[in-house]
């Protein structure tokens, strides 16, 4: 009896079933893993004071990380390429959900900022600014790869409006137009909440997607001043904001109540002093650190592992943040590229900004720390954006023997 054939593969299928980049895949899966151990270890005694039940947050964390994984390895198996048309949507229901958050009902307070919609049955509460990371990725990525491919703009020289755009089209001005506009949307809907680290992390991602893309650099740097201008004015204006950045400033002013968790968080990072007290030993999360099994992990692993066991997990993160710009270099076509870009810079952005505010060098703004941090939509959509990237990853060409 003659055999079935299976139908013949197309080259987007073949090209997507290419061997995943292990070590990138390697260094995500052990971020993953240390991270809710560390978030178990230092949730552990606010989950049996609040909750009456230790295991609560690593209950829920471990089942997003693995949930998050089997995602990841699916998402890595798609063809890339589909994400173009895919990016528009995304785009536009994040920034349709940033404006939910600010309806009744339906978006969720908390620490003086409405930034979370509300949990639904067993789902939880959650920020509409991780989606908008990813729309903002996908988005500049599919149209920025096509730069250099679109019909050249004419304009009516005859006329002084005609004259004026031509020369705003010849400096790049017009080319930037749509992104900024994006870019000021999502930054006026987050500084609304207020989440000025989101607002930051969102820029950063923008900026460096362009940058890979080829825009002058002249750009950055007016748009890098402006920005500056704008956010400067805007925490200036902003009682909240204001406050947060006279305690970051001398937080021993209050160390009681507004400086408190700094406070502690710097006494638990000089605690761990060389090889720390041991994983579970921490005295700071014995409910003195406030919010530590989110934003404020990382000064429990200070603590517990002390200074070596800190910079092994920070030389972790610089690895996967060097792999996924090698990967970028080497990746099949422009698209890929800016993806993985888009993709690392936001990982050693917030990496940087969460590091920075535990150890008071940046004002306190309320931003996680990539894996480690306690939120279960977070994690998955950033176990999403790493399959991107193992997608990306697939389609590299391999080296010719020579």
């Amino acid at each position: 009896m003659a055999r079935k054939h299976k139908r013949d593969l197309t080259m987007g299928e073949q090209l997507a079933r290419g061997p995943l980049d292990l070590p990138f895949l390697m260094l995500v899966v052990l971020l993953t893993g240390v991270g809710v151990i560390m978030m178990f270890s230092a949730s552990y005694v606010d989950a049996l004071y609040e909750l009456d039940n230790p295991t609560y947050y690593f209950m829920r964390q471990g089942a997003f990380a693995v949930l998050g994984l089997a995602v990841m390895y699916a998402v890595s198996r798609v063809n890339y390429q589909h994400l173009r048309w895919m990016s528009v949507l995304v785009l536009g229901a994040s920034i349709f959900l940033l404006v939910l958050v600010k309806v009744p009902g339906i978006g969720s307070s908390g620490g003086g900022a409405d930034r979370w919609i509300r949990a639904i049955g067993p789902l939880p509460r959650w920020q509409p600014s991780e989606a908008a990371k990813l729309g903002i990725i996908l988005y500049f990525s599919a149209r920025l790869s096509k730069r250099g491919t679109e019909k050249k703009r004419t304009f009516d020289r005859r006329r002084l409006s005609g004259c004026f755009l031509e020369w705003l089209d010849n400096v790049g001005f017009l080319e930037l137009v749509p992104y900024g506009a994006i870019l000021a949307v999502i930054s006026g809907l987050l500084l609304w909440e207020p989440h000025l680290s989101a607002t930051i992390l969102m820029l950063a991602i923008g900026a460096s997607i362009l940058f890979a893309a080829g825009i002058k650099l002249g750009w950055f740097a007016g748009g890098g001043i402006l920005m500056a201008l704008l956010l400067g004015f805007v925490a200036s204006s902003s009682g909240y904001m204001s406050e947060r950045i006279a305690i970051w400033q001398d937080p021993w002013s209050d160390p009681q109540d507004a400086g408190f968790q700094i406070v502690q968080s710097l006494y638990a990072i000089g605690s761990g002093r060389l090889l720390g007290v041991g994983l579970g030993n921490s005295r700071q999360k014995n409910l003195f650190l406030p919010e530590l099994q989110n934003d404020y992990v990382f000064p429990i692993v200070c603590e517990e592992l002390g200074f070596i066991g800190a910079a092994m997990i920070l030389l972790l993160f610089a690895l996967l943040i060097l792999r996924g710009y090698w990967l970028a270099i080497h990746a099949r076509d422009r698209f890929g590229a800016l993806l993985i870009v888009g993709v690392t810079t936001q990982v050693a952005v917030q990496v940087f900004l969460n590091i920075g505010v535990v150890t008071n060098l940046l004002p306190p703004t309320g931003i996680s720390l990539p894996f480690f941090s306690y939120g279960g939509t977070a994690l998955i959509i950033q176990l999403v954006e790493m399959g991107v990237v193992l997608g990306v990853s697939r389609q590299i060409p391999a080296p010719r023997a020579g």
